[in-house]
């Protein structure tokens, strides 16, 4: 990973809470750390396989100019969002927006805010096994890509699986999907629940029907236990239809309490059952 920095990049502005700020304008100071594999440029010399930091500030002054923002947080985080859209080999980008004509009238330096975006790799469960499941699925997928920060990369082949704890249902058909985003988890189960009722699902039954299902099996190898959210996903080490399509996209990945690789957790789950049938 290599590193490319721009130190106080000059833009007058006018960004800010109060009405003098917005109308009068001032001068503002953006700095910007944009991460990448450098490798290639290191060896080619070739600007093509790096980034044009002259482009990237020329876009950090547009964005700087286009519109006022009553928070230099909103405008820091504008910048940043805009420079992992517009610049695809960006792994990461942080950036630091500088005011230093802020209304404070005790005498200080300057003020500033800093905003980060990474990519990181996600694993998501995802099945239906209410009305067109195929449809159903991929509408989920097709709502996924269109998401700001979310790309998807993988999509594994669809198995039909019996239902899962509450029997009484019809069979579901179930994948994973690879994303790369830079979406805190949070944020992402939001986006996964938005769609999950933009898709009419109805949590009536704990394990029950439902036209769509998205579950956040892995966040990088983050461990996350909230009220609302377990990552890993709690119970994916049993579920044959987590493990299996899992497996398919991302066998070497590392479960980071179970400390086996995906490949190696299917291969445990089957000795696991051939014994149940012993």
């Amino acid at each position: 990973m290599g590193h490319i920095g721009i130190r106080d990049l000059e833009v007058f502005a006018h960004h800010g809470v109060y009405p003098e700020e917005t109308e009068k304008g001032q001068m503002f100071y953006v700095s910007a750390d944009l991460y990448l594999d450098t490798w290639e440029a290191e060896h080619r010399d070739d600007l093509e396989s790096s980034v044009n930091y002259g482009t990237v500030c020329e876009y950090i002054k547009e964005v700087m100019t286009r519109q006022n923002y009553k928070l230099i947080e909103r405008a820091a985080g504008e910048i940043c969002e805009g420079l992992m859209i517009n610049f695809p080999k960006l792994h990461k980008a942080c950036v630091k927006l500088y005011k230093p004509e802020a209304p404070i009238p005790i005498p200080f330096g300057t003020v500033y805010v800093e905003a980060c975006r990474e990519w990181r790799e996600v694993y998501i469960g995802i099945g239906s096994n209410m009305g067109d499941k195929e449809k159903n699925i991929q509408s989920a997928i097709d709502l996924l890509a269109q998401t700001e920060g979310i790309r998807v990369e993988k999509v594994s082949a669809l198995i039909q699986t019996e239902p899962y704890g509450y029997t009484e249902q019809d069979d579901f058909l179930n994948g994973c999907l690879k994303l790369q985003t830079w979406l805190p988890p949070e944020e992402l189960l939001k986006r996964t629940q938005e769609i999950e009722k933009l898709l009419h699902r109805e949590r009536k039954i704990h394990w029950g029907p439902r036209t769509i299902d998205l579950d956040v099996l892995l966040y990088g190898e983050e461990v996350i236990h909230t009220e609302d959210l377990c990552v890993p996903h709690p119970d994916m080490i049993n579920r044959r239809f987590v493990l299996e399509p899992l497996d398919e996209i991302g066998g070497w990945v590392w479960h980071p309490v179970e400390k086996k690789t995906i490949h190696q957790l299917k291969e445990v789950l089957n000795k696991k059952e051939a014994m149940s049938h012993d």
